[in-house]
Order: structure tokens, then sequence, then C-alpha cells
């Protein structure tokens, strides 16, 4: 038996029906049920393709736009723990430079320290040897020779006219017999050196409470 054909509207890939084509001819189409199913099935078949095919290019966008926020993310944190490595690189570098600076204030404070002992030590050494020099020069008999050359210094290196001497108690007597002796020699060496003939007035001290020490 033949079927009359019946104009069927067709499925596109994209879901949409087209509409039949109209048969302006009056007379019947026969088609082969055949040939309908094998149309459907491939109709079904571009449906099928296109809907995977979709698929897949979902599925890559999804993948490119996973891997770029993978690659962003895994770049902003290597920055951010570069970032971090300088900074605690730098933080340890100030420390030990810290510490460098104190260890070497601290060396250089017991060398001042050690320099400082060895001084007063060696000053001690010289008052003492000093002292016992000077005792010997004052036991000798160029002391008095001794102490006139130290007025006339010391007149020449202060320039006045009224001069008082500090001495020890035992030197008073020494200091007063060579007093004039001194002055004279004073002002001979500044009258020869500025052509003034000075007239100084020099005497020992008399109170006996501001007398120098022995020693």
């Amino acid at each position: 038996p033949v079927i009359p054909a019946l104009s069927f509207p067709t499925l596109r890939p994209n879901g949409i029906t087209s509409s039949p084509t109209p048969n302006n001819n009056c007379s019947p189409t026969f088609v082969n049920p055949t040939n309908t199913a094998t149309m459907a099935s491939d109709q079904i078949r571009q449906m099928v393709n296109f809907i995977l095919q979709e698929a897949h290019e979902k599925a890559n966008e999804i993948r490119v736009k996973t891997e770029h926020d993978f690659n962003l993310e895994k770049q902003t944190l290597v920055h951010e723990a570069k970032l971090a490595v300088q900074d605690e690189f730098t933080k340890k570098e100030k420390d030990r430079e810290v510490q460098e600076r104190i260890a070497r204030s601290a060396e250089i404070g017991t060398c001042r320290q050690k320099k400082m002992a060895l001084r007063d030590d060696l000053l001690t050494s010289l008052m003492k040897e000093a002292s016992s020099k000077c005792k010997v020069v004052a036991d000798g008999s160029n002391y008095p020779a001794l102490l006139q050359k130290l007025i006339v210094q010391g007149l020449i290196k202060i320039e006045e006219l009224e001069v008082v001497v500090y001495c020890r108690k035992e030197d008073v007597s020494t200091v007063k017999k060579v007093i004039p002796a001194a002055v004279k020699e004073y002002v001979e060496i500044m009258e020869k050196e500025s052509g003034i003939k000075l007239s100084p007035k020099v005497e020992v001290n008399g109170d006996r409470k501001k007398d120098l020490p022995d020693s």
C-alpha cells in the first residue's frame, strides 16, 4: 500500500521548527516511511552533534578562563611571596647591622675604658716619679736658681705688673730671697725684647693656708 505524503515541520538544531512548505499542487504526494524515519534520525543526530559542540566549546571556554584565573592567582601569590621574602631579608639585614653597631660600640667602649685605666696608671706613676725627682731637686744646691727661672717664666707668661707667688710652706723663705733677682731678670728681658722698662710688683702669698701642698 502507498501512504500519501504529509508535510511535517522541519526541526532545526536550535529547536525552532520551520513551517511546512505549502503544496500548491492539489494532488496528493506520497512518500516512503523509511525515508521519513531516516530524516528524523538525521535531524536528531544533528541536534545531538550541535549540543555536544556547544558543550565542548563551553567546557573549553571554562577551562581557558579557569587556567587564566589560576595563572593570575599564582602570579599574585608568587609576587606577594617575593615581597614577603624581600621584607624579611631587609628586616634581618637591618637587625644584623644594628647588632654589629651595638657590638662595635661595646668594643669601642671597652677599649676606651682600658685606655683610660692605662692613662690613669701612667699619670699616677709619672706623678710619683716627678714628686720624687722634685724632692731631689729641692734638696739640691741649684734649687734656688730653679725657683728663680720658674718665677721669670711665670712673669713672662702672665704679663701682669702685680703678681702674687704661691709656693710650698718650706719654700717661702727661698722664694722671698730669689724674687728680687727674678724681677730684675724679667725686667731686663722685657726691655731687651720690647724696649720698654717695666716695674712689676711681685710678692709671696701671705696667707699660709693657701700654700701649695708638698706633693
